[in-house]
């Protein structure tokens, strides 16, 4: 056995087969596999070998759409047959809301290259003609759907990556991992130790095991999944064609032909979780007993769909486990807190998109980062405050709502509320009606009187809207306050704390008192965060971000350490409030003694507010008059006491983030996920506004925008004012000029203060110009949109500046 190798990738199924053949396509050849029986001895060799596009995650719907076109290239290289079937798919809407979801999700697949089509109950009747129409109103139908061979496909990943070079070792057990001092890894196994100098964790269902070999805990739960092959049926094998699949969601349902007759699996509501204290290491080739009770229901509502089954024999049942992640999405990415130790695990639907998460494992391995957003599938997008009794509850809430409908603006409640604030009770008793992010508790607004305490999930505006509103106005009007612990924050100390945010950060970094906001830029020029860096002394900094990003953030801190410089993640550590409005300043000035009326935008100061020791800032994401009051979790009611005091004979009012979001379309601010993402450069979005190109620092992804700065991307970010009839953009609605589709919304959203419907939206910079006329596609109607560039509030920043 080899013993030393630049890559040890621990897990033979087909994603540990895809990493491994796409380290060696992108040109790392001392790569080894080692798996522990023989290659696809977990879910893979029980898997139902389907495939699909549809995805309400863009980037993950692109990648999936990549993994599907690799096979025919996988074929070609091997010589081996991937038992590719592109039958197509067609998956069913019975109800209006689900067929506005797949409309939305047509919308997106025209600017991504996905040739998808609406199609209505006659279409469906002709190509799918198994199916009783009762009930559907329409569907989705998908070319590029199908099925193949899951032995065939790994062992064709697998010899590929041998013919580059790869080594794999079978029937070789990992026991132990042990990092030596230098960052590198010894993988010891039943045969012997490997010395690595990058682990990749693709256990699959021993993904927990192996992780807590290194002390890593990575939030997965298997699940127990079943379906059922069918004796020949004569409507299938009479039919002269193979019949495409068909995805029944209010039937929790999934149907292919398989030979002669049908394969059906389900996403059953009393599922089962699996191995709840652990994956036996014996475990492999073994199917689960057979379990018909929790799926009788399925079965019933299947009989009714697709009247064939009712006579079919069964044939066989496949009952065995796969793993999720609490959001159903893949784990993958560099470990945060790890060195050289990498995550490609938790890919429920591994032959959609195992071809894609070892693409993008290879190129952030390699190349420092994937091509691509990955936000969506990081393995840092969980923080370590996540526990096995918080993953389980949403696994199988995931699980249960895989084929539900998803709306823009839904809350799901499993194993919520996990972390709240010590404002989650006042807030609550004043009517709060709750978000989360990142596992916080966040308000999304307030109702009041009869109002309900549940956001309706909805495309189109929702029962939010009279609360946002109120909102809105008492902010514009008056002076509203909100919580401002979704911040993440970080401590940046030390005598080289200015020299090193001058490397990493591509803006201006502030004088003590001051504060500047900055992108921050990945190697190749693209957005890898956008902060707020407030100067407290020479050798003292907080920045502030996206909460959701601080495990992200935080793993490129520690990547770029340096001696002289300390970061610590302070984001739970500091919290407080913003208040905003036109009497912001009077009730900040009734609560302190120091001179509020002195502070400039901009500046930062340390303050005593009431009885707290405070730090304040003169910036608000409202766009209005604002301070952010920043203080010790300990002090924050006592503060709370001391603002509401003070605000409420002026007419304050708490407000949430669904008005925070309609308030900073007012001033056409961007926002991080949307606006601003990995998927975007600064030039791209306007934020090269912010990069500092005078200051004497070579900082990350100076060379890319400064090429960029030279020779301007294609594209551009413009804001739109939208004819829209009672729904607003969302995200990634496509763009239409002269019936050509040239762009794609980032987001959007009703201004209320204004009283008009606004997108963000990029655009080819060649046609952009202030009179721009544009078509957005919104639930299939091309809605007319023009371009706006005066601010909708305070446009010349008066109010916010003075």
């Amino acid at each position: 056995m080899k013993t030393t190798t630049r890559v040890a990738v621990i897990g033979g199924g087909v994603v540990g087969c895809s990493v491994l053949y796409h380290l060696t396509k992108l040109g790392w050849s001392d790569v080894m596999l080692i798996e522990r029986k023989e290659l696809t001895s977990g879910s893979t060799w029980h898997a139902a070998g389907g495939f699909h596009t549809l995805n309400g995650d863009t980037n993950m719907a692109a990648l999936q759409g990549y993994t599907i076109r690799l096979y025919k290239e996988l074929e070609a290289i091997t010589g081996m047959s991937c038992g590719l079937h592109h039958v197509g798919g067609i998956t069913l809407a019975d109800n209006k809301d689900r067929l506005d979801m797949f409309i939305a999700e047509r919308a997106k697949h025209r600017y991504m290259g996905l040739e998808t089509q609406i199609v209505g109950p006659e279409e469906i009747a002709k190509m799918a003609p198994i199916v009783n129409l009762d009930g559907i109103v329409g569907g989705l139908y998908d070319p590029l759907d199908g099925h193949l061979d899951p032995s065939g496909t790994t062992h064709a990943y697998a010899k590929a990556a041998r013919m580059a070079g790869a080594i794999i070792e079978t029937h070789c057990k990992v026991v132990e991992t042990n990092q030596r001092p230098d960052g590198t890894w010894d993988v010891v196994t039943e045969k012997g130790t490997i010395h690595a100098e990058h682990i990749v964790n693709a256990g699959g269902l021993w993904a927990r095991e192996v992780g807590a070999m290194a002390g890593v805990y990575f939030p997965l739960h298997p699940m127990e999944h079943q379906y059922i092959v069918t004796d020949d049926i004569p409507e299938i094998y009479n039919l002269g064609r193979e019949h495409p699949h068909v995805m029944d969601p209010a039937g929790e349902s999934y149907l292919r032909q398989e030979g002669r007759g049908l394969c059906i699996g389900f996403y059953e509501k009393k599922c089962r979780p699996w191995a709840v204290d652990g994956t036996p290491w014996e475990f492999g080739h073994e199917l689960l007993p057979d379990d018909f009770d929790k799926i009788d229901d399925s079965i019933a509502f299947a009989y009714r769909r697709f009247p064939v089954l009712e006579t079919a024999g069964v044939k066989t049942v496949i009952h065995g486990p796969f793993t999720f992640a609490p959001d159903g999405n893949p784990l993958v990415g560099p470990v945060p807190g790890m060195r050289n130790y990498w995550s490609a695990c938790g890919v429920m639907a591994g032959f959609s998109q195992g071809g894609g998460v070892g693409l993008t494992l290879a190129q952030w391995m390699i190349e420092g980062e994937a091509e691509r957003d990955v936000t969506g599938l990081d393995v840092a997008r969980f923080g370590s405050w996540i526990t096995p009794g918080y993953t389980r509850p949403k696994v199988i809430e995931n699980y249960q709502t895989r084929f539900s409908i998803a709306y823009p603006n839904e809350e799901k409640p499993a194993a919520r509320p996990h972390r709240t604030t010590p404002m989650y009770d006042i807030f609550d008793g004043m009517g709060a009606v709750w978000g989360q992010q990142f596992g916080l508790e966040v308000v999304n607004y307030f109702a009041e009187g009869n109002e309900p305490r549940y956001e309706t999930p909805s495309f189109r505006r929702s029962n939010a809207w009279e609360a946002t509103a109120r909102e809105v106005k008492a902010v514009r009007a008056g002076v509203g306050i909100n919580e401002v612990q979704n911040f993440g924050k970080f401590l940046v100390t030390g005598p080289k704390a200015r020299a090193w945010l001058d490397r990493i950060m591509a803006g201006r970094i502030p004088q003590p008192g001051r504060l500047s906001l900055t992108p921050m830029l990945s190697p190749k020029g693209r957005l890898w965060g956008d902060f707020t860096v407030s100067c407290l002394s020479e050798t003292e900094f907080q920045l502030t971000a996206s909460y959701g990003a601080q495990a992200i953030h935080g793993r490129w801190f520690a990547m770029n350490a340096e001696d002289g410089v300390r970061v610590e993640n302070i984001s739970d550590r500091r919290t407080g409030f913003q208040i905003a409005g036109p009497k912001a300043r009077e009730v900040l000035a009734a609560c302190t003694r120091d001179d509020v009326g002195t502070m400039r935008f901009l500046d930062v100061r340390r303050m005593v507010v009431g009885q707290v020791n405070c730090i304040i800032q003169r910036v608000s994401y409202t766009g209005d008059l604002g301070f952010e009051i920043y203080c010790d979790p300990m002090d924050q009611r006592q503060l709370w006491q001391t603002l509401w005091a003070a605000g409420e004979p002026l007419g304050m009012k708490p407000f949430g983030m669904r008005a925070m979001m309609s308030l900073r379309l007012d001033r056409f601010f961007g926002s991080w996920m949307r606006e601003f993402s990995p998927d975007y450069t600064a030039a791209e979005t306007g934020m090269d506004r912010f990069i500092s190109w005078k200051k004497n620092t070579d900082f990350v992804g100076r060379a890319a925008a400064e090429a960029e700065r030279a020779s301007p991307p294609a594209r551009k970010l413009m804001t739109f004012e939208v004819d829209a009839d009672g729904a607003d953009v969302t995200a990634y609605e496509p763009v239409f000029i002269d019936d050509a589709v040239v762009g794609f919304c980032t987001s959007g959203g009703y201004s209320h203060h204004a009283g008009k419907s606004i997108a963000y939206a990029l655009v080819p910079r060649d046609k952009a110009s202030d009179d721009l006329e544009i078509e957005i596609e919104i639930l299939g109607s091309r809605r007319k949109a023009r371009a706006i560039s005066t601010p909708l509030f305070d446009p010349d920043g008066e109010r916010m500046r003075g």
